[in-house]
């Protein structure tokens, strides 16, 4: 299991980048959260099961249709997850 924080910069609020990565979080067994940032990136923090952590980092890579994923920050941290993914207001 890897324990993320993902912070993804470009065209990622207001295109439904939050539910989108719900969607492939609980369809990958991915558990954490998602929400908005005031600066207009998008945070992931979540526990990625090994086996599944490359198709999700290239899932958050594309993003959805209307999103432009310019850059992905990527570090490990010590809190672990667990249950459904969820969308953070």
């Amino acid at each position: 299991m890897k324990n993320c924080k993902c912070i993804i910069r470009g065209r990622v609020q207001g295109v439904w980048f939050r539910r989108f990565t719900q969607e492939v979080a609980n369809k990958l067994g991915v558990s954490g959260h998602v929400r908005n940032l005031p600066d207009g990136s998008v945070e992931v923090e979540a526990s990625v099961p090994e086996s599944v952590w490359e198709e999700f980092l290239q899932a958050l890579h594309e993003g959805p249709p209307l999103a432009k994923v310019e850059s992905i920050e990527i570090e490990p941290i010590e809190k672990t997850f667990s249950g459904l993914f969820e969308v953070l207001r």
